[in-house]
């Protein structure tokens, strides 16, 4: 049927163009590539040098930020469906016990638990970890987060003595469950010593699993014992809220609550309360961030010294290269192409090496920072500073690369 055969012609002339065009540019572009690979390996110490630069920037840079995350880890982690009460003057004060059941009563509250910062030492004061004497039933329930088996959490709850801590902190002191841990009281003098009945996991990777926990009760009867008026006092009360919406309605009625009174309270969300700490810190923050930049903004006038000395040795052969009929773009497109190839080697390189980096850091700060973690932001920002200090380093030699005189070019030695 010719008629059928005139129709469907055209069409397979256009498939035929199309793959040959494909064909084409794949050709073209691998060309490209291997002439831009050529041209970043033409001076190899002078390219692993620069290289090694950028991979200790980006390095740098992304340990950094991870540190400045670390600090804001608590905060994140934080739930909006819990308050934090506290003594309005200080949390070096306490507050009684006997407000946990004035607490309950605000509308708005759907639980209350306590808790109390021990500072106890293991062996040596360089075994820093956090410990804290709780409620236990009301307090694993006010936080899902902390994973403990049923025969684990049951073992706690009816074991006077009993303890349990994160994972973290169970497999860097080697503990497991049954064992003895000795802690030397410093704000409650004395020798205590505990039994590990339950190692619980985060529900995250941003749960916090480097905490000890006890019975408050126990604190309490010894306290009783040795500083009478110490007794039935804690450090801070976690409210859990009926709505997170409400939570500064909620906060402002439980501090109305207890105005006037001999200890009276300042409610706040977990959130802002740990920001309290970070707050204290903030300009330490600030100069490490600003040193993060700082760090990549002198790569940058590295890599673009370097960028400009390329261009300047090879401008006979750009200036060839316009004489024989390349365009300026093509020009341009080879210096920035050997730009970036350079600049993202080395933060790729960069990238894979934090974390090693930063597992190793995260050992030797031990529970300074319980949570130390690369983000994916922080990754997204390397492999960003990496591309960006490449183009920004390119961009004046391409630009006279791409302008420059075919006779002025040849006139040139280099």
């Amino acid at each position: 049927m010719p008629h059928l055969r005139r129709l469907h012609a055209p069409g397979a002339h256009c498939g035929k163009l199309c793959a040959s065009a494909c064909r084409s540019v794949h050709r073209f572009f691998v060309y490209l590539l291997r002439l831009i690979l050529k041209n970043s390996l033409r001076h190899k110490l002078r390219t692993i040098l620069t290289v090694v630069g950028i991979v200790v920037a980006i390095t740098a840079f992304g340990l950094l930020h991870t540190i400045v995350d670390a600090w804001y880890a608590g905060a994140n982690a934080s739930s909006s469906a819990r308050l934090v009460t506290r003594n309005s003057i200080s949390l070096t004060f306490s507050l009684p016990l006997n407000y946990a059941q004035r607490i309950r009563q605000v509308d708005g509250v759907t639980g209350v638990s306590w808790a109390n910062w021990f500072g106890g030492v293991y062996i040596t004061e360089r075994n820093f970890f956090p410990q804290f004497a709780i409620d236990a039933p009301t307090y694993l329930a006010a936080y899902p987060e902390f994973l403990l088996s049923p025969e684990e959490k049951k073992a706690f709850f009816v074991d006077r003595q009993g303890c349990i801590v994160g994972r973290k902190l169970a497999d860097k002191y080697g503990w497991k469950v049954g064992d003895q841990i000795p802690l030397r009281g410093t704000i409650f003098p004395g020798t205590w010593t505990f039994n590990l009945r339950g190692i619980y996991d985060g529900a995250d990777k941003g749960t916090d699993q480097s905490t000890m926990f006890f019975h408050w009760s126990l604190l309490n009867e010894t306290i009783k014992k040795r500083f009478p008026r110490r007794a039935d006092q804690t450090g801070v009360f976690i409210v859990q809220l009926k709505d997170p919406d409400q939570a500064a309605p909620v906060s402002a009625a439980i501090d109305a609550v207890f105005k006037n009174s001999l200890a009276e309270t300042l409610t706040e969300t977990e959130k802002a309360f740990q920001l309290g700490f970070v707050a204290m810190t903030e300009a330490i923050l600030l100069a490490i961030q600003a040193v993060s930049f700082v760090v990549i903004i002198i790569i940058m006038a590295v890599m673009a010294n370097t960028m400009a000395m390329t261009a300047r040795e090879r401008g006979s052969e750009y200036a060839t290269m316009k004489a024989l009929g390349f365009g300026g773009g093509y020009v341009a497109l080879l210096i920035l192409g050997e730009s970036l190839a350079i600049a993202l080697a080395g933060g790729v390189i960069g990238v894979l090496l934090t974390f090693p980096l930063a597992h190793g850091f995260a050992d030797a700060m031990g529970s300074l920072f319980p949570i130390f973690l690369i983000s994916d932001e922080t990754l997204a920002m390397q492999l960003g500073a990496a591309l960006i200090v490449g183009l920004v380093a390119a961009a004046l030699p391409a630009w006279r690369a791409a302008n420059i005189r075919i006779v002025d070019g040849l006139r040139a030695v280099g």
